[in-house]
């Protein structure tokens, strides 16, 4: 189930008792929530700053709140009021936590201090120092004997709950520590940090029993299932991962927020989990560790290049996870995941023969792959930045490449080794790209200015102004008479490539325009942008012909098949997706969401622009009707028409009906406890 909560979700937590969901907000309020229907049922105010955690009591009618307001709020559940406001830290108090015995309450600060305060008079009983910057996390063990905290000073203390001694400094970590627990019995201590590690720790000892990896990005929350078995943790990754305590191994990976996920809780029975995000959202999930949906092969964060074999059969991304995947296009089964560059994949690209593949990384380097066996034939070093793009020649004898280091270089593809290196951008190379006779070379910068060069010589022919922002994307038309550019500036900009004149601005994108391309017979331009939205143009005259919505996040590569009947696209949201670029299409889709006539195929139709909220509706008469409402796991991953395949390690979602059985009864169709 998903609660859209309006605000940013800081910090969740599970009653005791499994039917109440405490949630602590940006918007300044704690509200508590019906596990089984996602229903407010209240809403707590009295914090003047955003709320960065909360718990419970055990016995369920107290909740503790810790504010950017510097403040801690006492609240009884029943009546709502707040019973008391703790004062006295001098930064935002950012966790908080009751004694299992209801009697104390711990908080820590960005002003390094840990305090213990007595729950039923509110007084400061002790205040911890010893750590040297911000208090990130705190947590009682489950006698109330010990502290345990996490800083960003890398290190995990535990204390003395009665005393205040520091009893340990646990050191292990590379960066912040965002989250600490304690098992339900105190043997052992788990740890989340910025490392995008989890440490396992011996809580008597002080030793460090594992590390486990999997997360790629910050780790912001950790804890314990009641029984000791599993672990829990959230992350800027935007996942939720089960793990067994025991061995280490990564049990199940839930994907399913937009945003950072800044914190997890186990029901006390260990069959659910409560997730809240930043993308305003509170999910609660099945923790059956024996059920991993999520182990199909596919990226795991954000797309960052597409491109298509040239006989249309295949597809090729890039991603921010550090890998190479290769798709087939009419299936969407993703065949290959080449492994071997240490940073993001920002750019990729096919052979004319599609035997080989090469990509540009972060990790400043040029890779060149064998397309059927995945191995790397050549790895091309030499720019000293982040290689952001790169292109084939049309007879696969070159490879050019476009850096953060503000040169382009051209390679032999055959031998690896770099012939000739351009200069003359005065700022990061972003795109790249060959005239199809392999005679010139355009490229885009961060300095606004696309410029035109002699693939032989090296010599720049022309540098075209007129943008007014970072260009990130362009290309050549097959017959290399005009160059398309997109922009931060919203803007798409058509040039002649002989003289470098602007022969049209392209305007009607609201935010950068991320990737451009040509259509293979020069009639149409393809454009992705961060406003979530694939335009499709007329190159002849600039007219808007369709607008693809639909999508999850940014579009950060667009490219056409080789017979420009598809496009696909690749997204911040993890996935490609493949959308019928025919000019029946165009018309098919506009007449159906003005709800004129039904699109030609699918059947149905799921409302986008006017009404995001999983609808679909019956398009074979004039007057279309809702026939049923769709989920938002189950919406998201469904084609929106024109989208004819969602490619990503969660497949897509597929719906057909009879219209003899359109009814009224369409909330039989789904259980908010996850049958269908």
């Amino acid at each position: 189930m998903r609660i859209n909560t309006g605000s940013v979700v800081n910090s969740v937590a599970f009653s005791n008792d499994g039917l109440s969901i405490v949630s602590g907000l940006d918007d300044n309020t704690v509200c508590i929530w019906d596990a089984d229907t996602g229903v407010k049922a209240q809403a707590l105010e009295g914090h003047s700053g955003s709320v960065q955690s909360v718990a419970l009591s055990y016995d369920g009618s107290r909740i503790v709140s810790g504010s950017h307001d510097r403040s801690i709020h006492i609240w009884d559940v029943n009546t709502t009021t707040n019973l008391q406001t703790l004062e006295g830290h001098t930064g935002a108090v950012m966790s908080v936590a009751f004694s299992s015995d209801g009697s104390r309450i711990v908080s820590g600060s960005e002003d390094r201090a840990i305090r213990i305060w007595d729950a039923n008079s509110g007084r400061n009983l002790h205040t911890l120092k010893g750590h040297t910057r911000e208090v990130q996390s705190v947590a009682f063990s489950n006698d109330g004997l010990y502290i345990a905290s996490g800083s960003s000073d890398q290190t995990v203390r535990i204390w003395d709950a009665g005393t205040g001694v520091n009893l340990q400094v646990l050191k292990g970590h590379k960066d912040w520590i965002r989250s600490v627990a304690f098992s339900y019995d105190g043997s052992h201590l788990v740890s989340g940090s910025d490392d995008k590690h989890i440490c396992i720790w011996d809580a008597k000892a002080g030793t460090k029993l594992q590390t486990l990896a999997g997360h790629i990005n910050y780790v912001t929350s950790v804890t314990f299932s009641n029984d000791g078995s599993r672990i829990i943790s959230s992350s800027y990754d935007r996942t939720v991962c089960i793990w067994d305590a025991r061995s280490g191994e990564r049990l199940q990976t839930l994907d399913g927020h937009s945003g950072f996920v800044y914190s997890v809780a186990f029901t006390s029975d260990g069959y659910h989990i409560v997730s809240g995000s930043f993308d305003q959202t509170i999910c609660i999930w099945d923790a059956n560790p024996g059920v991993n949906l999520h182990t199909s092969p596919g990226h795991k964060d954000s797309v960052t290049s597409v491109a298509y074999s040239n006989d249309g059969l295949h597809i090729v991304s890039g991603s921010s996870d550090h890998t190479v995947c290769i798709w087939d296009a009419n299936t969407g089964a993703c065949l290959q995941t080449l492994e071997g560059h240490t940073g993001d994949v920002l750019s990729v690209a096919f052979s004319i023969d599609g035997s080989r593949i090469v990509s540009g990384s972060g990790d400043k380097t040029v890779h060149i792959w064998d397309a059927k066996t995945g191995v790397i034939l050549h790895i091309l070093e030499g720019h000293t930045g982040e290689v952001n793009s790169v292109a084939f020649s049309k007879d696969g004898s070159h490879v050019v490449s476009g850096s953060d280091d503000r040169t382009i270089c051209i390679w032999n593809a055959n031998t690896g080794v770099k012939l000739r290196t351009l200069e003359g951008h005065t700022d990061s190379v972003l795109s790249v790209t060959l005239s199809n006779d392999s005679s010139h070379i355009v490229s885009g910068s961060s300095d606004e200015t696309v410029r035109i060069w002699d693939a032989i010589t090296g010599v720049n022919l022309h540098t075209l102004e007129g943008h007014t922002n970072w260009v990130r994307s362009v290309a050549f038309s097959n017959d290399g008479s005009c160059i398309v550019s997109g922009s931060d500036d919203q803007t798409v900009r058509i040039w002649d490539a002989k003289t470098g004149v602007n022969l049209q601005t392209l305007t009607g994108h609201e935010h950068f325009v991320l990737s451009v391309a040509f259509s293979n017979d020069g009639s149409h331009i393809v454009s992705g942008s961060i406003d979530k939205t694939i335009h499709i143009w007329d190159a002849k005259t600039g007219v808007n012909l369709q607008t693809l919505e639909g999508l999850m996040d940014y579009v950060h590569s667009v490219a056409f098949s080789n017979d420009d009947s598809r496009i696909v696209s690749g997204s911040e949201d993890k996935t490609l997706r493949i959308w019928d670029a025919s000019p029946r299409a165009n018309v098919a889709a506009s007449r159906a969401l003005s709800n004129d006539v039904p699109p030609v195929s699918p059947k149905h139709l799921v409302t986008t622009s006017e009404r995001e909220n999983g609808w679909l509706f019956n398009c074979d008469s004039p007057h279309p009707n809702r026939i049923m409402w769709l989920p938002p796991p189950l919406f998201q991953s469904l084609p929106i028409y024109p989208c004819l395949n969602i490619l990503s390690r969660f497949g897509h979602t597929s719906v057909t009906y009879n219209p003899d059985f359109v009814g009224t009864n369409w909330m039989n169709c789904y259980n908010p406890t996850g049958t269908k």
